[in-house]
């Protein structure tokens, strides 16, 4: 009856109003009399009047802009997850969209559409955007940026940062001589000229670098410990460099520049000595999400603004601001991370793409329309290679590096990514760099980038360096080892578990590995020991709670399934097991059969079609990622599908033909080491009619009475299967129990699928 009234009322309320509305409309008209209104149709039909409206809001400065934006994250995001799957480094792929999206390559293919996307007069909206997300990404740099690194770790590094600055500078201003007379824009002194090139020889990429160094398991080496805190130092003078270049070509004369430059110093001085403290109380005062309050946020965004604002105008660019604000924020690496969540996620995947599409439309690699133009390009790039990874690799060696450790540095240091091209946009902007010699620069980024990782793989295959760090105790045991490869803490628990039941009484003839590896994207140097620790925190405590001993490994990737294959192989495990990140089910024949939701093709299993990872249109009962694991590994795969999985002391083994007796050995492991009571069900008479396999499980039986049993009913009751802890079955026999929409696959407890 209430239903019946609340609808009522509502067509009342409707009907009512809607009738008042109408009234008032009516009449309105007569009022219009003597208004002189204005009659807004073309003339030519609805029709045509509705296509100029549409015609008008598409070319509305906000819709060009949104849609601007829509292309231009799709499409820097394609390119970056290609690079990424080819094993370089995504800002590559957002540098290549940007050239990909300009006139060296749709403007000259498609030039009416590329002026209809981005018109003359709307490129002022995307470079202040673009300039806000290259604020928000300094001041992220800034934060990375770990100060105390620079005052603890060895001098030599301090020595190689600053001879891989010098060196390429001098370099860079020694070629401005050679090319000045041709390529220097009219008016502009070769002093401006030649001290911008030598700068943007001198940049490393700090952010990129620091995530090659994770990728490739350095990050716990010496070498890696060096070359991080060789960028650190060189991204801190860098930047400082640059800040009195840039002074310097403002005010036309070295000292004229002196003002500024006085400045300058007087505004870091006011940053370290009453910004920071007053930052570092409130960050003490506030150290958590939960008491960091809105407020506070305004406080740390102020401080970021003002300082970028007070840069801007001393004449020093903002973006020099914006990097101190983050290089004075409060030592605290939880504090720093909350900040960097909030403002990362903003800054690269939305407004930095635009600065990368911004400096595309900029580089015109259709003006180098002769060779001669190639060979100066070839010779900027030469001068580069030379001046940062031949001058850090030397330096390197003569402070005591060996050759191998040495050309990993220079190899390094050479990379410069995004950092180079925010150099090369301000000198672009100040008038400083020719449309020429700024298309040539941003080739010679994109190279030197580009090379590093060929470049490491080359030094590591000459010095038989592994490219995956595995470390001397895991690689040379000669034990039966086992490999923990876990997603996520609770994963983690329930894998060392059922690790733990195959290993826990053989001690010393048993290692016992918990692997963690997270997407490169999701850590940050400064704090990597944090979200090494905060990783295996309860991992380890659940390890001591079952008195089992636990070797770590801890790695960022950027291609987590075959990384794991790879340390498993590389490691000599003799079984890995691995959880699921997502459910087994979603987008399986298995989903289909349950009701779940089915995926579309995405482009991950394009490409891993085309690199023979998968087949795409296969009906495969495991996730994308568990069966290029399957596909890669040498070792035997377990893979735990976890229903709260508590222990093994009850366990179901499934025996569909001969091929799945190799199990049996799985469940002698749980017998000896926890006692385990073990059910076989002999599915096809395959045991009954194997007298070997007969045998093994009646000297199970004889060794360990009462502990195994065997059964061969084709049905089994749902009492029976929610009794049981574990059921372990056979990869091929999974997929043939999937198919054959076996009624009981609802109730089975946790699963243990291992491919043999």
């Amino acid at each position: 009856m209430k239903k019946f009234k609340t609808s009522l009322f509502y067509i009342v309320v409707v009907a009512f109003f809607s009738s008042l509305i109408y009234w008032a409309l009516k009449n309105g008209k007569k009022l219009e009399e003597g208004q002189n209104i204005i009659d807004k149709t073309s003339g030519h039909g609805q029709w045509q009047d509705f296509l100029d409206s549409l015609l008008h809001n598409l070319t509305h400065p906000l819709a060009l802009l949104l849609v601007q934006i829509i292309t231009i994250i799709f499409v820097a995001r394609f390119f970056g997850w290609i690079c990424r799957k080819i094993g370089q480094p995504t800002v590559i792929g957002e540098m290549i969209a940007g050239i990909v999206l300009g006139p060296s390559l749709v403007g000259t293919i498609f030039p009416e559409y590329s002026a209809l996307l981005f018109p003359d007069k709307s490129l002022g909206n995307l470079q202040f955007l673009s300039q806000i997300g290259l604020i928000l990404f300094m001041y992220v740099v800034g934060m990375e940026l770990d100060l105390s690194v620079l005052k603890n770790k060895a001098k030599d590094a301090v020595v190689i940062s600053h001879a891989s600055i010098i060196i390429p500078f001098t370099l860079g201003i020694i070629l401005a001589y050679f090319i000045y007379r041709d390529f220097a824009p009219e008016g502009v002194a070769f002093s401006s000229f030649g001290l911008f090139l030598g700068i943007a020889m001198s940049i490393t990429a700090f952010p990129v670098l620091a995530r090659i160094v994770q990728e490739r398991g350095l990050h716990r080496t010496k070498i890696g410990a060096m070359v991080i805190t060789c960028a650190a130092a060189d991204d801190v003078t860098a930047w400082c460099i640059l800040a009195a270049v840039i002074a310097i070509v403002k005010a036309g004369s070295f000292i004229s520049s002196l003002y500024i430059i006085g400045l300058s110093i007087a505004y870091v001085g006011l940053m370290l000595l009453v910004v920071k403290p007053f930052l570092k109380r409130i960050g003490e005062l506030y150290t958590n999400k939960e008491t960091l309050s809105k407020s506070v946020i305004a406080i740390f965004f102020l401080t970021l603004l003002i300082s970028s604002y007070a840069t801007e105008l001393i004449g020093i660019h903002a973006l020099f601001g914006a990097f101190m604000a983050g290089a004075i924020m409060p030592e605290n690496m939880r504090f720093r991370n909350i900040f960097i969540e909030k403002v990362e996620d903003v800054s690269q995947v939305m407004l930095l793409p635009l600065f990368f599409v911004f400096t595309g439309l900029r580089t015109q690699i259709g003006l180098l329309d002769d060779p001669y133009l190639w060979k100066v390009c070839g010779l900027i790039i030469a001068v580069a290679v030379v001046g940062k990874f031949v001058g850090s690799a030397i330096t390197a060696r003569f402070v005591g590096q060996n050759w191998r450790d040495s050309f990993t540095i220079g190899a390094l240091m050479n990379t410069r990514g995004l950092m180079e091209l925010i150099v090369l946009n301000i000198g672009y902007d100040l008038g400083v760099l020719s449309a020429e010699i700024f298309s040539m620069m941003v080739i010679m980024a994109l190279a030197t980038t580009f090379m590093t990782g060929p470049a490491l793989d080359l030094i590591g295959y000459i010095y038989n360096r592994k490219k995956n760090y595995i470390p001397t105790e895991i690689r040379q045991e000669s034990k039966f080892k086992v490999l923990v490869s876990f997603d996520s803490p609770e994963n983690g628990k329930s894998l060392l578990r059922l690790g733990n039941a195959l290993v826990k009484k053989m001690r010393s003839n048993a290692m016992l590995t918990a692997m963690h590896i997270l997407p490169s994207s999701e850590i940050h140097t400064f704090n990597l020991e944090e979200y090494e620790k905060e990783s295996f925190k309860p991992v380890l405590a659940e390890a001591d709670e079952l008195g089992q001993k636990v070797t770590t490994l801890f790695k960022a990737s950027t291609d987590i399934d075959s990384d794991i294959a790879t340390v498993a192989n590389k490691g000599q495990f003799d079984l890995v097991l691995v959880g699921i990140g997502q459910s087994i089910f979603e987008g399986t024949l298995l989903g289909k059969i349950l009701g779940f939701t089915t995926r579309i093709i995405n482009p991950e299993s394009l490409v891993n079609t085309i690199t023979g990872k998968e087949k795409l249109f296969e009906n495969s009962p495991f996730d994308e990622r568990t069966q290029h694991i399957l596909s890669k590994s040498e070792a035997p795969v377990g893979i735990l599908v976890d229903k709260e999985f508590q222990s093994a002391d009850r366990v179901f083994v499934t025996i569909f033909d001969v091929d799945d007796a190799f199990l049996i050995e799985y469940a002698q492991k749980l017998i000896s080491n926890v006692g385990a009571q073990v059910t076989v069900l002999d599915a096809e008479g395959s045991i009954k009619n194997n007298p070997e396999i007969k045998e093994t499980i009646r000297s199970i039986e004889h060794n360990v009475p009462n502990h195994i049993k065997l059964i061969s009913q084709r049905t089994l009751e749902k009492e029976f299967l929610q009794q049981q802890d574990l059921m372990i079955i056979s990869v091929d026999s999974w997929k043939k129990l999937v198919e054959s929409r076996s009624p009981w696959l609802n109730d089975t407890p946790s699963l243990l699928i291992i491919q043999k």
